[in-house]
């Protein structure tokens, strides 16, 4: 794995060996960054963070402030390294956390979020329970986007709801990124 554009291109990143994680590959963050654009000023969140690497992606283009929510201290390890490594730590702020304490902590931060991406692990069930903690946290910008990796045979539409509205989706073999917009009337 490595950082693909920005201030930190070309950096390798580590990750845990024998970690059961799965990271999200260059190919993916590479299509995810694409389609976001430019980062410059903009808060993001990224949830189930693993190794870092699309926060730190994010962080390398510019992104103001990147926030990381990992509960597994082995990953949380491996994100400060790999934040230093890359020399973005000074943008780069680690909770670790399970993501409700996670989001919890955002709050009283006072942090409003412009973009989030989400990676939650695969077949758990899990992409509803993080939205509807997104959609309840009072942490994103009113004019949020957030981006969930997910397995293409996850059902997410169901989650949706008034302030959370379905804007792109990419299908990339197994895997979808689902571009969702917060739009609180």
């Amino acid at each position: 794995m490595r950082i693909i554009g920005g201030k930190a291109k070309g950096r390798n990143l580590s990750f845990p060996s024998g970690s059961t994680e799965r990271p999200t590959s260059d190919f993916l963050r590479e299509a995810l960054f694409n389609l976001l654009g430019p980062l410059e000023e903009k808060i993001f969140l990224d949830l189930f963070a693993g190794s870092g690497s699309v926060g730190l992606e994010a962080a390398s283009r510019g992104a103001h402030e990147v926030y990381f929510v990992e509960k597994n201290k082995k990953l949380v390890a491996s994100i400060e390294k790999n934040a230093r490594d890359c020399g973005l730590e000074e943008r780069c702020f680690i909770i670790a956390a399970d993501v409700e304490k996670g989001l919890r902590e955002l709050l009283k931060k006072k942090c409003k979020i412009d973009v989030v991406f989400a990676d939650p692990p695969y077949q758990r069930g899990l992409v509803g329970i993080t939205l509807n903690l997104l959609e309840r946290s009072r942490i994103l910008d009113e004019k949020a986007l957030i981006v969930v990796q997910h397995s293409i045979r996850e059902d997410f539409v169901k989650f949706l709801n008034e302030d959370i509205h379905l804007n792109d989706q990419r299908k990339y073999g197994d895997n979808a990124l689902t571009f969702l917009k917060m739009e609180r009337k």
